[in-house]
């Protein structure tokens, strides 16, 4: 006589295995992990988000400079080659200018910078540019600029 296998009865299994619980913390774990990673990137590319427009904000703020005071923006007074440091001087022009790069500074790191050209004609063009090595470097580079181009 041949004894047959009867099935285990449900009463029988109690609970997940240990290997089950453990594959279960490892793939949470990993979740986890890269929702940190995520999470750490929108940071980076939230504060260059923000420099980015602190930029663009302070070429608005020199031009309206230069609109306070047109005949001497005009005739090229607030012209600068590329500086970092704040111009000195008692004019009203060395003001505008040491406020515009401390206010840069202030706003976007000691490495923000500034050109203005103001030619003949009163198109003027201003450039910033600051160190975005925090953020997501696109091409590899770190310094970041903006330029906007208007008539006076």
């Amino acid at each position: 006589m041949k004894k047959t296998s009867q099935p285990l009865s449900p009463r029988l299994q109690y609970g997940a295995s240990l290997i089950e619980v453990l594959v279960a913390v490892l793939i949470m774990g990993v979740g986890l992990l890269g929702i940190a990673a995520m999470q750490s990137t929108a940071l980076r590319n939230s504060q260059s988000s923000l420099e980015r427009s602190q930029a663009v904000i302070q070429t608005y703020a020199i031009l309206d400079a230069m609109r306070a005071n047109r005949a001497a923006a005009i005739a090229g007074a607030y012209d600068m080659e590329r500086t970092c440091d704040a111009p000195t001087g008692a004019s009203l022009v060395d003001y505008d200018r040491r406020e515009w790069i401390n206010s840069m500074e202030a706003a976007m790191g000691d490495a923000a910078c500034g050109t203005i050209n103001c030619p003949a004609g009163g198109t003027c063009t201003i450039t910033v540019d600051w160190d975005d090595s925090r953020g997501t470097a696109i091409s590899g580079a770190t310094t970041r600029s903006v330029t906007t181009t208007t008539l006076l």
